[in-house]
């Protein structure tokens, strides 16, 4: 990739922008209002000293003015006492303007002021300057209004606004110029931290699961980071699982094959006899049976994946529901000297598949008659909580150690040890079909027992039918 096509690049010319922005508005609020607060105490400062030296008007009703001579020295000694221009003339009788002060004729300050007979003040463009000016109406002996205009030149004052000007622009630059560098150096440091990301990505879809996401940061980030590590753990996990059940589900498969061929080939000699050969068939029936098992798990696991399970949804007796259970397995709970039974309990009917109740019923009976010791207690206990109904497969064993029980629903999770047996698509499958009735199923365990819990829709009193392809 691009140095200047890379988040780095991107990232330092995004901070230069704002800067850039923000300078930008800065100058645009901070000069205008700099110049116009200049201009006004300039301004003020000629109001004040124009206000005092037209105190002292000369006005005298013979001559004219007073006299030629007084009136000189009367705007010389103004011109020096303001530091400005001071012109005398009729603004409302331009052609009888003396020539001196003809380019103020039509001064649009002093026509104010003529016009208002009071005081104005303002700016003016005249010959390419820009000028503040004080006007004041003074009395004149031939019936006429007369001006006094004050006219200071802006030149320094605008000097000092290009100045400001100038150096917030080279300020400005110098600023952005900083962020860049510094931004871009800030920014690669962002960006690399990205690049290891996206190693890591690489290397998990690559299927190389063994180097850890390491990123220390607390930004999003570190955020970004830690889910990564999450997820490669969680694949690690998952493939993990998936060697272990494709050994297993191998050795579940060829077992009972190699056992089926091996009878196969005993029921070929003609010399079993009768006793010995039925011996060989039911042996066989059982292997079949395992066979089917193992088959209608991975058959039911996908099609819970693609979300083609048929589920119908109708009212459901959970206490029959567990009577049934009993009666099924009361044959092999005998054998393995498990006393299974049904606890008295509130009566609970549920909005479910039935035959997917009995499926989640069966995988947690045989379940709990494999995983406890001969002679263990097991209860199917029904009860109404909460406008759910709930169907719980308790017993008195060892319990789920806290090491595995996270882990009980997991597909292909199996126990080590022990008894456990089966492919470990079990209680994944339960849960799954839980859920897909709008349930769920749940496990609590300790030394004294271990309790899975299927907590289902309360149905209503009124029977419901309904079919839904999930």
């Amino acid at each position: 990739m691009s140095a200047i096509r890379g988040v780095g690049a991107r990232l330092s010319l995004a901070l230069s922008l704002v800067v850039a922005v923000a300078l930008g508005v800065v100058y645009l609020i901070v000069v205008p209002r700099l110049e116009r607060n200049l201009v006004d105490a300039k301004l003020d400062q000629l109001s004040r000293t124009s206000a005092v030296v037209a105190s002292r008007f000369p006005y005298l009703s013979i001559g004219g003015f007073g006299g030629e001579a007084v009136l000189d020295a009367y705007l010389r000694e103004a011109e020096d006492a303001t530091n400005a221009r001071v012109a005398l003339y009729h603004p409302l009788a331009a052609r009888e303007q003396r020539g001196r002060d003809a380019d103020v004729a039509d001064d649009e300050i002093g026509l104010e002021a003529a016009l208002t007979y009071a005081p104005a003040r303002g700016t003016v463009e005249r010959d390419g300057l820009r000028l503040a000016e004080v006007a004041y109406p003074v009395p004149d002996d031939t019936g006429r209004t007369a001006v006094l205009l004050f006219s200071a030149s802006l030149d320094d004052t605008l000097a000092n606004v290009k100045l400001v000007s100038r150096r917030l622009l080279v300020a400005g630059a110098g600023g952005v110029l900083v962020a860049l560098a510094l931004g871009f150096g800030g920014a690669s440091l962002f960006a690399r931290r990205l690049r290891r990301l996206e190693r890591a990505a690489e290397r998990i879809a690559g299927g190389e699961l063994d180097e850890p996401v390491v990123d220390h940061g607390r930004d999003e980030v570190g955020e970004l980071a830690r889910a990564f590590e999450r997820m490669r753990g969680r694949l690690a996990q998952l493939e993990h699982a998936r060697r272990e059940f494709i050994a297993n589900a191998s050795h579940e498969l060829r077992t009972p094959i190699f056992s089926l061929g091996g009878f196969l080939e005993l029921l070929a000699d003609e010399e079993l006899d009768e006793q010995t050969r039925r011996e060989f068939l039911v042996t066989m029936q059982e292997q079949v049976e395992r066979l089917t098992r193992l088959a209608t798990d991975l058959l039911d696991l996908s099609r819970l994946d693609a979300g083609r399970l048929h589920v119908e949804r109708e009212r459901v007796d959970l206490e029959r529901v567990a009577e049934v259970l009993v009666e099924e397995f009361a044959a092999l709970a005998r054998t393995t000297a498990h006393d299974l039974a049904v606890e008295d309990g509130a009566a609970a009917a549920a909005l479910a598949d039935e035959q997917r109740a009995l499926q989640i019923g069966r995988i947690l009976v045989e379940n709990a008659l494999c995983h406890t010791p001969a002679g263990t207690p097991i209860r199917l206990r029904v009860a109404r909580e909460q406008g759910s109904a709930v169907l719980a497969v308790e017993d008195e064993g060892p319990g789920i150690t806290a090491e595995h029980l996270p882990h009980v629903f997991d597909r292909f999770y199996r126990v080590d040890g022990g008894r456990a047996s089966g492919s470990g698509l079990g209680l994944a499958i339960a849960r799954e079909l839980a859920q897909l009735m709008g349930g769920t199923l749940e496990v609590a365990s300790s030394r004294g027992g271990t309790s899975f819990r299927v907590i289902l829709p309360a149905a209503t009193a009124r029977p419901v039918a309904e079919h839904a392809l999930a």
